[in-house]
């Protein structure tokens, strides 16, 4: 019994092994098929639910979208059937004004056409009643010269010939007091000529500098002119061309230049964007180019002024702003514009007491250093750079060579150039030498006052208010009210062609009748 197992049982037993091995697989395949499946199909229906759940939010949102389009639409096109009325109204109203305006246009047309034709009428009525007049007249010379037995010239020539006899002697006298009262004014004004050539005036002074302060209303402001990383104070200087000092003085900046017209500038640009309050760059550039223009219409002002203080006409325009560019122009102490009005005065003064060419010796002298608002521009010496401009803009060869020849460079061949030689010399030793000259003045009031008395009817013309007004009486029966109109006319036409004068001049014309008696 307890023997070993035949060999069939052992198979038999590995073989039964075997086929509940394959059994028990195959189960579980079986098994585990079934649960898969179990759970593909419950994920299926999550699946069709999650589908059928966002197909049903799309519909909704479509509708949502739909709806929101279809307002949107609506809105639009109500907002463009309003701008299309408003339009429409707005054409209805411009065609409205049109047609007025053709309509008041067509009125003046006719109303134009009505006068043309009345006026046509009223000239043919003016011409015939002219040619009655004519023949009128002609009948009536024809008459009167048959009843004096004159004719019209034989008349004129008689009467002029009694007029000129009855005259003749008031003339002769009137001629010897007028050359002895001229005598006596010459020498009396010679006299004062020499005295004024050489006498000390005071004159304004002008130190030699090449900075100018500029006060600011707190120390703040240096923070504000600074700007963020300099930036504010780098633009002024590049734009002015001048540098900007700004140290521990209290509430100042100091603009240095050797350019006083660029230091004026930087001046005025400073002042303009401390009162504005707005520093940055771009109102930087904006107060600049304003500020230029300032300065450039004061050059101009300056020159024209200077011109005519120095009685010298006929200037370019350009030395004229050459002029100008002297005011803010020293050397020596000196401000180099009066310095020139100085020596224009000075030269004409001696020229009139020598009997030369004065306006050409005051023209001169005016322009003997315009080269020094050229020298810190431009290469050369002020009289290079004055001969230089003299001759482009057309001036007189004497001109020319008293420029040449004012500081002994070349010999003075002239008149004209030793006399600005020594006006200048007078004029540089002695700053405070004439400035202006009075009797210019006088003069210029003496013509004015002549000028209207010599019109018939004028009984007396004052000069008033520094030579801006002629006030003139006249005779209320020589003048009517209606001719007053025509003689201020042509007392200011006759003053227009023949006075030198700063302004305009008023003419004012009083006419007055009075009635005096006595109660006895």
């Amino acid at each position: 019994m307890g023997g070993p197992m035949p060999n069939g049982a052992i198979v038999l037993i590995v073989i039964s092994a075997i086929v509940f091995a394959v059994i028990g697989f195959i189960l579980g395949n079986l098994y585990r098929r079934k649960v898969a499946e179990s759970k593909i199909g419950s994920a299926n229906e999550e699946a069709l639910r999650i589908v059928n759940q966002a197909v049903q939010t799309a519909e909704s949102k479509k509708k949502e979208s739909i709806l929101e389009a279809k307002d949107e639409i609506h809105k639009l096109r109500s907002e463009a059937d309003k701008e299309i009325r408003e339009r429409r109204a707005e054409v209805q109203r411009q065609e409205k004004r049109i047609d007025q305006k053709e309509e008041a246009l067509d009125k003046r047309s006719a109303n134009i056409e009505r006068k043309e034709e009345t006026l046509s009428e009223k000239v043919k009525a003016a011409d015939e009643k002219l040619e009655e007049l004519d023949k009128l007249k002609k009948s009536q010379l024809d008459i009167l010269e048959k009843v004096s037995g004159f004719t019209k010239e034989e008349a004129k020539a008689m009467i002029i010939s009694e007029l000129e006899e009855s005259l003749e002697h008031e003339k002769a006298i009137r001629i010897r007091s007028y050359e002895q009262q001229l005598k006596d004014d010459s020498d009396k004004l010679a006299r004062e000529i020499i005295t004024s050539s050489i006498q000390r005036c005071a004159a304004d002074h002008t130190s030699e500098i090449t900075v100018t302060s500029v006060t600011l209303p707190n120390d703040d402001m240096k923070g504000r002119i600074i700007g963020r990383e300099g930036r504010n104070i780098r633009t002024i200087e590049q734009i002015t061309g001048v540098d900007l000092i700004i140290d521990d003085t209290p509430e100042t900046i100091t603009v240095s230049s050797f350019d006083p017209v660029r230091r004026e500038i930087a001046r005025l640009t400073l002042e303009k964007l401390i009162q504005d309050g707005r520093i940055h760059p771009a109102r930087i550039e904006e107060m600049y180019e304003k500020s230029k223009r300032e300065v450039e219409k004061e050059i101009k002002t300056a020159g024209e002024r200077a011109a005519l203080d120095a009685g010298v006409n006929g200037l370019h325009p350009e030395i004229i702003k050459l002029l100008g560019k002297l005011k803010y122009r020293t050397s020596y102490g000196q401000n180099v514009l009066n310095h020139s009005l100085e020596v224009s005065h000075l030269c004409g003064l001696m020229a009139e007491e020598l009997g030369a060419d004065v306006k050409t010796a005051k023209r001169a002298g005016l322009l003997h250093d315009i080269g020094k608002a050229l020298d810190r521009e431009f290469e050369g010496t002020h009289i290079e750079l004055g001969v230089e401009v003299a001759k482009k803009y057309k001036e007189r060869e004497e001109v020319v060579h008293a420029i040449a020849a004012h500081h002994g460079d070349i010999e003075a061949k002239t008149i004209v150039a030793v006399l600005v030689q020594a006006a200048d010399a007078v004029s540089a030793a002695r700053p405070g030498a004439r400035r202006e000259d009075i009797q210019n003045y006088i003069k210029r009031l003496e013509k004015l006052e002549e000028i209207a008395t010599s019109f018939e009817g004028v009984e007396k013309s004052y000069a008033i208010q520094a030579g801006r007004e002629v006030r003139i009486i006249v005779d209320p029966v020589k003048i009517s009210d209606e001719k007053m109109v025509l003689v201020a006319h042509d007392i200011a036409k006759k003053i227009e062609d023949e006075l030198e004068y700063p302004g305009q001049i008023k003419v004012h014309i009083v006419r007055e009748n009075r009635a005096v008696d006595f109660a006895k």
